[in-house]
């Protein structure tokens, strides 16, 4: 079975509009609302594909019933912990360019988070953990050395989706995945510039030697690159016109996950998670498949070990 892990989950609200002016009402063209949260959005993808899971984290307040309910009413099971609070509400903003308002949310208190953990360690033995996203008020970084830990005693592939600067201690205990994306990864490293294609694989690389067992470098419009002891892949992106970022690599994450948990080939898995990343950013919200025949075969991966 498949956790996520939401710790700050969200509604996101996204609105497009013609043009976007300071100091007057601006009025819609469109509108749409969205369960959202990186974790929230696996298992949304996850359900899409035919695939099931269990959705865990802090939810507060209407807003965090929307979303349980949400996920409920596609059939998607919850294990949320309940906390004071409202659970926060972003928005996104299209016109001439994107923009994104993103809220802190809830303040967390060490009583909601160790009933999280006490969560995390009742997973069965074997399963997938999806940890991702940002952290809300009050929850340290070493919450997720303390995962890391609980998934390395209890045989739990452990899978990290976050940009806190925690992951790096979090080898130790040789996570199953990590899915940074281009900034995430130089962050990781300390760099404040973008880092080259040579320099994500060499960063890879390090992640792996430190005790990852895979990577997978998520690049927006340059695809993606994915590193294990045994491969070395990129795969690049489908034209299109890009509506809305937010979750497009919550998607190519939870695509490749369930591909091959399905026993799909590394390249196979790989290709559709490009796909599928790309069809999401292509759209307002989360993809619906239906252009995934297309894109896939606009994708193409090479085998760059050695190079």
């Amino acid at each position: 079975m498949i956790y996520t892990c939401t710790m700050n989950p969200a509604i996101d609200l996204y609105v497009a509009l013609d043009e976007l002016r300071a100091d007057t009402v601006n009025r819609t063209i469109d509108e749409d609302y969205q369960a959202n949260g990186k974790g929230v959005n696996v298992s949304i993808m996850l359900k899409k594909l035919g695939i099931d899971s269990v959705a865990l984290g802090f939810i507060a307040g209407f807003t965090g019933k929307y979303i349980e309910d949400f996920l409920k009413e596609l059939d998607i099971k919850t294990d949320f912990v309940l906390v004071d609070g409202i659970t926060r509400i972003n928005v996104f903003v299209n016109s001439a360019s994107e923009y994104k308002i993103v809220n802190q949310g809830p303040f967390i208190s060490s009583k909601y988070q160790e009933l999280l953990l006490g969560k995390i360690r009742n997973i069965p033995h074997n399963s997938i953990l999806v940890v991702s996203g940002s952290l809300p008020k009050g929850v340290p970084e070493t919450i997720i050395i303390d995962i890391a830990e609980i998934c390395k005693e209890r045989g739990i592939k452990l899978v990290l989706d976050t940009s806190v600067q925690a992951v790096i201690d979090t080898l130790d205990y040789n996570p199953y995945l990590l899915k940074p994306n281009e900034d995430e990864l130089a962050n990781l490293f300390g760099k404040d510039y973008s880092l080259s294609e040579n320099e994500l694989i060499e960063y890879g690389k390090v992640l792996l030697y430190r005790g990852a067992e895979n990577v997978l470098i998520s690049r927006g419009k340059d695809g993606a690159i994915f590193l294990s002891k045994d491969s070395l892949m990129k795969t690049t992106s489908p034209h299109g016109k890009v509506v809305n970022t937010a979750c497009a690599g919550d998607s190519m994450l939870a695509s490749f996950i369930g591909k091959q948990m399905i026993n799909k080939s590394l390249e196979e898995s790989l290709i559709y998670a490009t796909a599928i990343g790309s069809s999401t950013a292509f759209s307002k919200g989360l993809s619906d498949l239906k252009d995934i025949p297309k894109l896939v075969k606009e994708v193409s991966i090479k085998n760059i070990r050695g190079e």
